[in-house]
């Protein structure tokens, strides 16, 4: 008969580690990374009422009986409204997706250190019932991933999900993208 072993040290560490994962309902992988569903608490931040999407990663809100530009940090969806331009290929559908996400909807803008683009709008990250919507659009493969410094506090999220989605052929990447 075969005596029995008492685990190692090594085996309780990784035993450890793993309920520490599941208990925090992670799986393990990114776990230092931000959660799509959960806005960074150090960024400043409003809410708003989204009163149109333009298309893909720009919409009008409302803030205090104001109306405001707002166009997504980090992210570029193809073109679908360009003046004179044509339409670019997912433009269309990156727009239809974005409205689904925030059409009517209350959200919360969190800013990074640039407030404005040289056109007026508001820079921001984009919350709709928890859910970032700039990530969310990446990862869904509408949109790519657009970093202009020194708005990129969420650069290195943004691009490990476009990788992601290119990897998967994920919308454009599956559409548009050879």
């Amino acid at each position: 008969m075969r005596a029995r072993r008492t685990p190692g040290i090594g085996a309780i560490l990784l035993l450890a580690a793993a309920v520490a994962v599941l208990a925090s309902g992670g799986d393990g992988c990114n776990a230092s990374e931000e959660p799509l569903d959960r806005p960074a608490d150090d960024l400043p931040s409003t809410s708003a009422e989204v009163v149109r999407v333009v298309d893909g990663d720009t919409i009008e809100v409302s803030i205090d009986d104001t109306t405001e530009d707002v166009r997504y940090i980090g992210v570029d969806t193809p073109e679908s409204v360009a003046p004179g331009e044509p339409v670019e290929c997912f433009g269309r559908r990156a727009g239809a997706f974005n409205e689904r996400l925030v059409s009517g909807r209350e959200v919360r803008l969190r800013f990074d250190r640039e407030r404005r683009d040289r056109y007026g709008r508001l820079l921001a990250y984009v919350y709709a019932g928890g859910r970032f919507v700039n990530a969310e659009l990446v990862r869904r493969g509408f949109a790519r991933t657009l970093t202009i410094p020194p708005n990129d506090s969420h650069a290195a999220l943004l691009a490990r999900l476009e990788r992601e989605a290119g990897r998967a052929g994920r919308g454009l990447w599956d559409v548009c993208v050879p």
